[in-house]
C-alpha cells in the first residue's frame, strides 16, 4: 500500500520584497521521483504534497493511473509567490495553492509554508477577498446548508441535518472559519480530489497538512484570497 506521508516544503522568503522566486531550504533539492509498482501518480502527488492538477501538469506524458514501474515524476521545488501580503494565509486560486507566513519571533516572516488545496466548482465558486479565521474547530460536525442538501436530494442521496464528526464527514478532523460567512479551511475525507475544483467553495487540504497548519494558524490571522494567473 502507498504511503500518504506529505512533505511539508518550507522555503526560504527572498530579501528583496520585489523577489517573488523561492526555492526549498535544502541544497539540491528534489526536483523528480521514480514511480514504484505501488504507486499511482495520485500517491506520488500526496507523498510530495503537490494536488493532482500540479502533478498531471508536470507529466503529461505519464499515465495518471499506471504510471511505468521506475518511470520518472517530475516534482516542484521553486513557486513564484502571489502578489499579496506575506502575512497570514495566501490562497491563490488558479494555483490550487494556500501559503502561510509564519512570524519569525514576533516579527516579520523569514519562511513560507506552502500546500496543495482544492477550491469551489464553476458553480460555487470561492470568494476572493481579505478576511481573518475567526473559528477553529477539532473534530467538527457539519450541518450541510439547505443549497447542498438540495442538490444531493436531487442526485438520491440524501444528507442528514447533521453530519456527525468521524471519517465520514467531509470536514474531516480540522475546520477554521473564515470571516466570509458560510466558508472554511477544511480537511478531507476524499484527499484525492485535493489540486481540483470540486468544493462549494470552501478549502479544502489534505488530512496530514492540515495536521499541522491548524495548530499553528491563530483565530485572528489574516486570510488573503486571489486570483492570479500560474506562472
Amino acid at each position: 500500500m502507498a504511503s500518504h506521508q506529505a512533505q511539508a516544503i518550507a522555503f526560504l522568503l527572498p530579501e528583496d520584497p520585489k523577489d517573488s522566486l523561492i526555492r526549498e531550504f535544502s541544497e539540491g533539492a528534489i526536483k523528480q521521483t521514480i514511480a514504484s509498482k505501488d504507486e499511482d501518480l495520485l500517491d506520488i502527488a500526496r507523498r510530495f504534497d503537490l494536488g493532482q492538477n500540479e502533478i498531471i501538469r508536470l507529466n503529461p506524458d505519464v499515465d495518471r493511473w499506471l504510471p511505468e514501474e521506475g518511470a520518472k515524476v517530475q516534482l516542484q521545488s521553486e513557486r513564484l509567490l502571489p502578489d499579496a501580503p506575506r502575512s497570514g494565509l495566501v490562497l491563490n486560486l488558479p494555483e490550487y495553492r494556500l501559503y502561510y507566513f509564519p512570524k519569525s519571533n514576533g516579527d516579520k516572516p523569514s519562511s513560507v509554508v506552502t500546500h496543495p488545496i482544492s477550491i469551489g466548482r464553476q458553480d460555487w465558486e470561492t470568494p476572493l477577498g481579505k478576511t481573518t479565521i475567526i473559528q477553529k474547530k477539532e473534530n467538527p460536525t457539519w450541518t450541510p446548508p439547505e443549497s447542498i442538501k438540495k442538490e444531493h436530494a436531487a442526485k438520491g442521496d440524501p444528507l442528514p441535518n447533521v453530519v456527525a464528526a468521524g471519517p465520514n464527514n467531509p470536514l474531516g478532523l480540522f475546520a477554521m472559519r473564515l470571516g466570509i460567512p458560510g466558508y472554511l479551511i477544511h480537511s478531507t475525507n476524499k484527499p484525492y480530489g485535493v489540486g481540483l475544483r470540486v468544493s462549494h467553495g470552501c478549502i479544502r487540504m489534505y488530512p496530514e497538512d492540515i495536521s499541522t497548519l491548524f495548530p499553528v494558524v491563530n483565530v485572528g490571522d489574516q486570510v488573503t484570497i486571489v486570483n492570479q494567473a500560474l506562472k
